[in-house]
């Protein structure tokens, strides 16, 4: 059975509807955005990053960016991935614990430095971390990070990453993982506003 498209199901897009016939006059970038999900976290062969990581990461990075309805999906999945339900506690709390506003951070000394804005420098929390572990412990922070302060990242954050037990390998699907996510939630949140839009335009049509 064919996984129903995510973008789809995140913006509440039915078919045969308005938002549905404009996402269909571009199939291929409709087809490119399942593809990338079903490879993220619907693969073949997990490899270095288990399906709970993936879950794990992928409602916490949602989470920060405050949008409950795509983060209510997460935390279906990772409740329904294995070993993943003793996990979402924890996730909501360090949730919680990140919120915060960006991006901030610093840019190397020149023209630019006076953008510089100061912020919170995320950690989680010692309570929490022997529940998550070393490795989603520090992907929780490097996410934190690529969120909010991208231009912070410095080769020493990967070192952290590599420490708690990530390989290079894992790393890159990893980063792929956020990546993703923030297209995904902009893309998400743009249909929902069309379709919003056009709802008020078809509404103020039939008063007319």
């Amino acid at each position: 059975m064919a996984t129903k498209d995510i973008i789809d199901t995140l913006a509440g897009i039915e078919p045969g509807s308005a938002l549905d016939g404009i996402r269909a006059k571009r199939i291929q970038a409709r087809d490119n955005a399942q593809k990338s999900y079903l490879s993220l976290f619907e693969p073949i062969d997990a490899g270095d990053v288990s399906l709970v990581e993936r879950a794990a990461v992928a409602l916490f990075v949602i989470g920060l960016h405050r949008e409950p309805t795509m983060a209510g999906f997460y935390r279906a999945k990772l409740a329904a991935t294995a070993d993943g339900a003793r996990l979402v506690e924890a996730v909501d709390v360090e949730i919680a614990r990140g919120e915060t506003s960006g991006p901030y951070g610093a840019f190397p000394t020149g023209p630019l430095s006076v953008e510089n804005k100061a912020g919170l420098i995320y950690r989680v929390s010692a309570e929490r971390k022997p529940d998550l572990g070393d490795r989603l412990a520090a992907a929780f922070e490097h996410a934190h990070l690529l969120v909010f302060r991208p231009r912070d990242a410095a080769a020493a954050d990967m070192k952290a990453l590599l420490a708690a037990g990530w390989s290079n390998t894992g790393i890159v699907t990893f980063s792929q993982l956020v990546a993703f996510l923030s297209f995904q939630v902009r893309v998400v949140t743009g249909l929902r506003v069309l379709g919003a839009s056009l709802g008020r335009t078809t509404n103020a049509a039939a008063g007319a």
